[in-house]
């Protein structure tokens, strides 16, 4: 916290450029430094800059944007309020300044951490408020269906959780997402929790409970939350998997390949909720946002150039940092690199090979994280999508094989994971710890596939036939674990062999069809 004293008035405070300038010099560099939801930390920025404010009765929805010296910027959202000296016990973390306002003395700090501010939010959302602003813009509170509970007496508090957004939990029973890092257009998590909540019958995700979003006359409306009914969870499914290839590693290291039946039950139970949610985004009728569309030319030139582009940019990489990587990564590389003109073939034939099937609305970032375990059943969470990827894209419709995709990748790096990294095998053959994951690896995998394609019946219309199924299920997983590999050649160079033995997986089935 900065010890400079902030005189502030809440009316005008949109157009007071000293206020504005202050912050942005000497209060908001070393503020947003701590905090977990701003994602530039480790980048050179090269200026900070007040770019919209929002009235919300005695707070302000403030937006800054982070201008970075390699050119591009970001837009971040900070709730700001005004404490008085003595009135609450505000953590440290979450005072910005000291400051002034109406000649009392206090503190100008990050609303999440005011109660009045929380019971506020709640509350317009559960009254559907709308407030106009002084450029007739409009703050809108949408309200879900499941939100009954009455704001008076209603209990609030910030959650221990980890995230690069803020989270509120009120009267135990709902979850306020607040977005921090903002984006031009409708966040994807808003439109298809509710829509899925509000227009279908699928409930094993958080249901819908309201929105905030800022409507603006001449832009793109920006989702400042969403609100949805705390799920009551035992622990994500990463971490349930990883409970069960714990039992896994002992049996394996006493010399035995043993995996319970009630593994495969629950893979088994996940491929099906995995389905009923695709199912219920095809059936969603009504809007175009949500309506299953074919594969047509657009869409096919956009997926290719989009992947010739990644394998591109990973060639790149990977050829600057080969002598880097252990000798089994090396081998499975040069594979992968021996094998670029059969993947670019491979990519090709999205363009012109026929494709019946139809794609609709995804999850987009679907992986074991994103399944919550509860006493009987999976809940599915978090529906932003892809991260690194614009709303724009997020919101492109695909083959459900893709979420399908990016949980085969899950699994097959939950069980590299644990047993290349585990201690109870530091001392086993490469080779032996090699065959032993490809082989619980396989069996999962053709369990969840065989489990999710059983509950759509054939043919269906976003599955044609298993040849078409078969090609878009390998570009996907080719495509997600060619993606996996800038990370871990960046960050974790000795789990680059994990994508590098998903993408020979590929090669070796490409191969196959081609014979």
């Amino acid at each position: 916290m900065t010890e400079f004293v902030l005189t502030i008035e809440w009316k005008g405070f949109e157009r007071d450029k000293y206020v504005h300038t202050v912050l942005e010099d000497n209060i908001l560099p070393p503020y947003i430094k701590n905090c977990r939801w701003f994602a530039g930390k480790a980048r050179k920025i090269k200026q900070l800059k007040v770019r919209h404010v929002v009235h919300f009765e005695e707070f302000i929805f403030l937006m800054f944007e982070a201008r970075y010296e390699e050119g591009d910027n970001e837009l971040y959202l900070l709730p700001i309020s005004f404490i008085e000296e003595n009135a609450q016990n505000i953590p440290a973390k979450g005072v910005l300044s000291k400051a002034t306002l109406d000649d009392k003395m206090g503190y100008l700090v990050d609303a999440i951490y005011d109660a009045s501010f929380r019971r506020a939010l709640y509350k317009a959302i559960f009254n559907q408020s709308k407030i106009t602003q002084y450029n007739n813009d409009l703050l809108v509170f949408n309200k879900g269906k499941i939100l009954t509970e009455e704001a008076d007496g209603l209990d609030s508090h910030l959650p221990n959780i980890d995230s690069s957004n803020s989270a509120m939990i009120f009267g135990g029973k709902y979850f306020l997402k607040l977005y921090r890092k903002l984006f031009a257009d409708t966040n994807p998590e808003v439109e298809m929790v509710e829509y899925i909540t509000e227009h279908s019958e699928f409930r094993n995700i958080p249901l819908f409970a309201g929105s905030v979003t800022w409507n603006r006359l001449e832009e793109l409306p920006i989702t400042f939350g969403v609100m949805v009914q705390v799920v009551e969870n035992i622990k994500d499914d990463w971490s349930m998997t990883g409970d069960y290839l714990n039992d896994f590693l002992e049996a394996f290291v006493e010399g035995n390949f043993q995996i319970k039946e009630s593994v495969f039950d629950k893979v088994s139970q996940l491929a099906h909720r995995t389905a009923q949610m695709h199912l219920a985004l095809f059936a969603l009728r009504g809007a175009d946002k949500f309506n299953a569309e074919p594969f047509d030319r657009e869409y096919r030139r956009y997926l290719h150039g989009k992947f010739e582009a990644l394998l591109e940019r990973r060639y790149n990489l990977l050829t600057d940092n080969y002598l880097r990587l252990d000798v089994q990564a090396q081998n499975l590389a040069w594979i992968f690199m021996e094998a670029k003109d059969l993947i670019l073939d491979f990519i090709d034939q999205i363009l012109t090979r026929p494709l019946s099937s139809f794609r609709t609305r995804i999850h987009g970032d679907y992986h074991l994280g994103q399944i919550l375990a509860t006493n009987d059943d999976l809940v599915i969470i978090d529906f932003e999508g892809e991260p690194e990827s614009s709303i724009t894209e997020r919101k492109i419709k695909h083959s459900p094989l893709k979420d399908v995709a990016g949980m085969i990748r899950s699994y097959h790096y939950a069980v590299s994971a644990k047993l290349f990294n585990s201690a109870e095998t530091s001392n086993t053959d490469a080779i032996v710890l090699q065959r032993a994951a490809d082989r619980w690896y396989k069996l999962i995998k053709d369990t969840y596939l065989e489990e999710y394609l059983s509950m759509f019946g054939s043919p269906h219309p976003l599955f044609k036939d298993p040849n078409e199924v078969n090609y878009l299920l390998l570009f996907h997983l080719l495509e997600k674990a060619i993606y996996e590999l800038g990370y871990e050649v960046n960050y974790r160079p000795t789990w680059v062999k994990i994508p590098l033995k998903g993408i020979v997986e590929v090669i070796n089935e490409i191969e196959k069809l081609r014979r």
